[in-house]
């Protein structure tokens, strides 16, 4: 992506124009944009801070944030059995439906 789409794009979020955010490590660290609600790795993160860096960018500023990881291999898992360890949270499986007002409210 040109560094002028990039632009484009991060001014979309700081406008609220858009609120999913699917994460590479560019956007894992330093940016800080308000009403980014659910964010999504579509890659698994090489460490247990990487994927703290990606996953903080949901629910900041006092709404809830929503992360979902796909974790397809051997590694994933230990990657989020490290995340779970470190952090002392409960990472679960996407449940069949979710309420999206729950992460989606103005």
């Amino acid at each position: 992506m040109k560094q002028e789409e990039r632009i484009k794009m991060y001014q979309n979020f700081k406008d609220f124009k858009h609120r999913i955010l699917v994460s590479t490590d560019i956007w894992g660290r330093g940016i800080d944009i308000e009403r980014v609600n659910i964010v999504v790795n579509y890659d698994m993160p090489d460490s247990s801070d990487t994927y703290l860096h990606r996953v903080g960018r949901a629910g900041r500023f006092g709404t809830k944030g929503l992360a979902i990881t796909f974790a397809s291999t051997e590694d994933d898992g230990k990657i989020l059995e490290d995340v779970q360890s470190r952090f002392e949270v409960s990472i679960t499986q996407l449940p069949d439906t979710i309420e999206v007002s729950t992460y989606m409210t103005a």
